[in-house]
């Protein structure tokens, strides 16, 4: 459930947020409470920086497709929504299964 939390926490925070500057300010606070219930800190911290770039393409405020918008204004910004939807399935589907199934984000580490 904290896990859950954490990571809801970080994709409405990448709606709004620039990654580097939502990382710096809350792995001070989260990263300890992770550590204390067992987690892998390098597992961790693959789920965070995926659940960050996931708030970044994701509607109403992301960053990234602004960022697109501007290198090309003739494209709709709604257009670049709807282009952008299967690979936020894609990354969801992602998240889901790195969380269900730690080991495979981990497996080089062996």
């Amino acid at each position: 459930v904290v896990l859950i939390c954490i990571l809801i926490m970080y994709f409405l925070l990448g709606l709004f947020m620039d990654a580097l500057a939502m990382l710096v300010i809350t792995i001070p606070v989260v990263f300890p409470i992770i550590v204390a219930l067992g987690y892998d800190p390098v597992w961790f911290g693959i789920i965070a920086v995926l659940t960050v770039e996931l708030g970044l393409i994701t509607p109403p405020m992301g960053m990234n497709i602004f960022v697109i918008k501007a290198m090309a204004p003739h494209i709709k910004l709604s257009d670049m929504f709807k282009g952008v939807m299967p690979f936020i399935v894609s990354d969801l589907v992602r998240l889901v299964l790195l969380v269900a199934f730690p080991a495979i984000s981990l497996v080089l580490l062996g």
